[in-house]
């Protein structure tokens, strides 16, 4: 599974035409419904983020309240992202007995690759059309499918919410036709 920071840590300077211009060249059995919607359309939730130190027993009682599935983690000095949890790959982890209630957050993170990586932004301003390539995999170098984005200004400094693609494709059903 790839990390957040594969997901989404493209330096600004990274930022090429050829990712504005994406859009263009995505065919997708919904882009026809998305209709120059973006992630701001998604109406995405906060960010809920942990710090390391957090338990594993508050991290879920914090995702649970909020029916979240991903929680981003930060640094407790410099609130930098660091990794994430995957709360359903956190649940198995404690089902298998691989951690405890009581561990600490950094023993389940899963944590960012970032040297040498070139990671995509995905923003409130990204069309939903691009998100949904990124969900797919198309849209990375890697090629590999994503199950949620981190939601960023565009200088990733701060983390503004967690889109899934259970969000866009809730987005597409209730879409009017």
């Amino acid at each position: 599974m790839a990390t957040i920071a594969q997901v989404n840590g493209v330096a600004p300077t990274q930022n090429t035409a050829q990712d504005t211009n994406f859009t263009s060249s995505t065919s997708s059995p919904w882009a026809h419904k998305y209709r120059g919607a973006t992630v701001e359309d998604l109406d995405p939730p906060p960010a809920l983020s942990s710090k390391p130190t957090d338990t594993i027993a508050t991290a879920l009682m914090n995702a649970y309240e909020r029916d979240y599935t991903h929680l981003t983690v930060v640094s407790e000095d410099t609130r930098a992202l660091l990794g994430y949890l995957n709360i359903p790959r956190l649940k198995q982890l404690l089902k298998d007995g691989k951690v405890q209630d009581s561990d600490y957050v950094e023993k389940a993170m899963q944590k960012f690759r970032r040297r040498g990586n070139v990671y995509k932004i995905i923003t409130m301003d990204t069309p939903l059309e691009e998100l949904e390539a990124f969900f797919d995999g198309s849209a990375a170098p890697s090629g590999e499918k994503q199950d949620f984005a981190v939601v960023t200004d565009g200088s990733r400094r701060f983390v503004l919410g967690v889109a899934t693609r259970g969000d866009l494709e809730e987005f597409v059903k209730r879409r009017p036709n």
